[in-house]
């Protein structure tokens, strides 16, 4: 069912991007806590929280962007980055307005750093997205460009009836949902999380304003919880590109997420407020080898086309099993998910589609 529209004001049933939120409680004075993400902002009566897309409206939270959309599109699954989760297929792609976390060279900052309007928006109800999914020809749904947890009420609903069409569902977020969302999440259909942890505690916290152990939680709680999940580090010079630096991570990849869990080394260009060089190809190479040596079984690089770590390698043979050309898939050499040379079991979720099978 469709998130009640709140009783603040009977002028939002013309206004139907304005919904009661499903996670808050509500505290002394006309206080709210908004349980969305874990920044739990404490937000006073007429007044928003840190992401404003969030109103206490009388001492009732409210989402002031259901299914407003900042843009739309069918990307391959390879764009998240998924590797290892419906390889090839195409997802209809939709992002929102703004963001819970501060990182100062966000690629999609005209959206992520921008309040949720209307006037800016085409509003898409989720019985409407999901039928879109079809017309566009994708095998599932992905809310990303911006924080989609931002848009949890509106993502549950488009998530149940996907899962009533056989649609996969995914997220590409930052990862600082609270439990709370993420269970309503899994048990509304999400099948699949792309996961940017950014790097250490010192340079989340410093950059972002978030805890990064809150993002290894969900990493490890949604793997628990039985969602596919794939780790993404964006290497930023002089920022998170240090050996000990791809070490720890990798070490504490192994901890949370497993061998087996996809890590992703992608490349940062300059953008909104932060003008680093663009990241060396190297230090890419040297990040993918030490998470290798580290015991991580499949480590890409990503934003470098060409580069021969897009590849799928066979842990135990080496033998190329997934030859990728940036987002397109050239071929493959598995039979049943396993290695054609060795039988070695590699862990793909859903159907492969090569070039020739995505108009079946």
């Amino acid at each position: 069912m469709p998130a009640r529209p709140t009783s603040a004001s009977s002028s939002n049933l013309k206004r139907p991007w304005i919904k009661k939120a499903l996670l808050y409680d509500e505290l002394d004075r006309g206080r709210v806590r908004c349980k969305t993400c874990e920044r739990k902002c404490i937000i006073p009566p007429g007044e928003l929280g840190f992401c404003k897309t969030r109103k206490n409206s009388s001492g009732e939270l409210i989402t002031l962007q259901y299914g407003l959309s900042s843009g739309i599109s069918a990307n391959p699954a390879e764009k998240k980055p998924f590797y290892h989760f419906w390889p090839g297929s195409r997802a209809l792609t939709v992002g929102s307005w703004s963001c819970n976390s501060s990182c100062p060279w966000c690629q999609n900052f005209h959206i992520s750093k921008s309040e949720p309007d209307p006037s800016r928006s085409e509003y898409i109800p989720p019985e409407k997205f999901v039928s879109l999914v079809g017309e566009y020809g994708c095998q599932g749904t992905s809310i990303s460009f911006n924080e989609p947890t931002l848009s949890l009420e509106w993502a549950l609903d488009v998530f149940r009836l996907a899962k009533e069409r056989g649609l996969y569902n995914t997220f590409v977020t930052n990862g600082y949902m609270t439990l709370e969302a993420l269970r309503a999440l899994r048990d509304a259909g999400l099948d699949a999380l792309c996961i940017d942890v950014k790097g250490d505690a010192k340079m989340v916290r410093q950059y972002c304003g978030l805890d990064v152990e809150i993002v290894w939680r969900n990493v490890h709680k949604a793997k628990r919880m039985g969602m596919h999940v794939e780790v993404v580090n964006l290497v930023i010079p002089g920022v998170n590109d240090r050996s000990d630096q791809f070490r720890d991570l990798a070490s504490r990849h192994l901890e949370e997420a497993g061998k087996e869990t996809p890590l992703h080394f992608t490349a940062y260009y300059p953008a909104y407020r932060f003008s680093a060089p663009p990241t060396p190809v190297s230090v890419l190479e040297r990040a993918h080898d030490i998470a290798v040596s580290e015991g991580v079984e499949f480590v890409y690089v990503g934003n470098v086309l060409g580069h021969k770590y897009e590849n799928t390698y066979c842990p135990e043979c080496g033998e190329l099993l997934i030859e990728r050309l940036g987002l397109e898939l050239l071929k493959t050499n598995l039979e049943e998910n396993r290695c054609r040379n060795c039988g070695r079991k590699i862990p793909i979720v859903g159907r492969i589609y090569l070039p020739s099978q995505k108009s079946r």
